[in-house]
């Protein structure tokens, strides 16, 4: 084992260590700290800390495999396990509509805001179009939609050039995370904003593990892990694609919390939490803010692009009459996918986390044809 791999080791376990500890200090200061920077945003930020201070690349270290073959999987298994069907059916389908909306302002903006700002600056037009610097807007689609491997496929459909598509992944990670940060807070004053609009709907009461029957005799928590790490493995030596490998193990996992009438969905919600945390905290050490070349009126349209999503998912919100704590849920899971969709959800609800991962997969589904369908519209103009 060498040096990177030590102190990616010791670096993320001090980072889920720290968040796990600091949140369950009694402390008004620290409180009031972590209400504008809550604990889980910790595990992004220290990582991306120590490898900007010392210069550390950690990029590729084994344990981004072992968190994409191992800890996402079980993570996973454990969110989805915690979830009852009959509660999913309280949300009702008003969440999915505005995910889907969402889904669509991001596959049709770009193009809208690439035609208005050709027509008011003639070096736009050829920036954009004859440069092709569209082609760098496209996987940004898929980034933002359906992940990396949307966002690889698109960028082959597009005929990204590579230079660009660096610049893009570095823009994308810093926008991405920024907007991270902002939806912790937005979530939390959601109900109130809800209010103040004049939205008058009720989030679902709190979604007790076992609402129906109460079971004192649960399945022991080691039991448990045993049964999603062995999971976990036979999906690994599977050789299934990330997608298809998600798509099963939520189906898994949903079977094991719902057909198991002694199942322990607490401690599976649980470990979900832990496990969202520690993958939070080694996707940190892939930051790095160092290569963004790209033109402002590309960068400038990319800002806009994402907060003309949001703007564009709180009037349908209005229109749905749902509260608004589905707006930073339903942008996460566009955007952040998998992992950060339900980190953000449990900074208010950790029992409304499996809604979040079911619209997260929604994305990883979708985001390919959404980014085929922005590819249509830049050509036909």
């Amino acid at each position: 084992m060498n040096f990177q791999e030590i102190i990616s080791i010791v670096l993320v376990s001090i980072t889920v260590f720290i968040v796990l500890k600091i949140s369950t200090i009694n402390n008004r200061f620290i409180q009031g700290i972590l209400n504008w920077f809550p604990a889980i945003l910790l595990a992004y930020v220290i990582p991306a800390a120590f490898t900007h201070i010392f210069h550390w690349d950690l990029s590729q270290v084994k344990l981004h495999a072992w968190s994409r073959n191992a800890i996402i999987p079980i993570t996973l298994l454990a969110v989805m396990s915690s979830l009852r069907i009959k509660q999913l059916a309280i949300v009702g389908w008003r969440p999915l509509i505005l995910f889907v909306a969402g889904s669509l302002f991001i596959a049709t903006l770009p193009v809208v805001l690439v035609i208005l700002s050709g027509a008011i600056s003639p070096q736009s037009e050829v920036l954009f179009m004859e440069e092709s610097y569209w082609k760098g807007l496209v996987p940004i689609v898929g980034g933002w939609i359906g992940g990396s491997t949307s966002q690889l496929i698109l960028k082959e459909l597009a005929e990204t050039p590579e230079n660009l598509f660096l610049s893009v992944l570095v823009l994308d990670n810093i926008l991405v995370n920024i907007w991270t940060i902002l939806m912790f807070q937005f979530i939390k004053k959601g109900e109130m904003l809800s209010l103040l609009i004049g939205i008058q709907d009720q989030l679902p009461q709190k979604l007790d593990a076992d609402p129906i029957r109460i079971i004192e005799t649960k399945i022991r928590p080691l039991i448990i892990a045993l049964i999603f790490s062995g999971i976990a493995i036979l999906t690994f030596y599977l050789q299934l694609s990330f997608l298809n490998t998600v798509i099963l193990l939520s189906l898994v996992g949903l079977a094991l919390g719902n057909f198991i009438p002694i199942w322990n969905t607490k401690f599976s919600l649980k470990l979900g939490g832990i496990g969202i945390v520690l993958v939070m905290a080694i996707l940190g050490l892939k930051l790095d803010f160092s290569n963004l070349t790209l033109p402002w009126t590309f960068v400038g349209i990319v800002i806009l692009w994402l907060i003309l999503h949001f703007l564009g998912m709180l009037l349908v919100s209005k229109i749905l009459n749902l509260n608004l704590i589905w707006a930073p849920i339903a942008s996460m899971a566009n955007l952040g996918g998998i992992s950060t969709a339900p980190a953000v959800t449990a900074a208010y609800r950790k029992d409304l986390m499996p809604h979040a991962v079911l619209l997260a997969i929604l994305s990883m589904v979708t985001g390919t044809a959404w980014g085929m369908l922005t590819i249509s519209l830049f050509q036909m103009i």
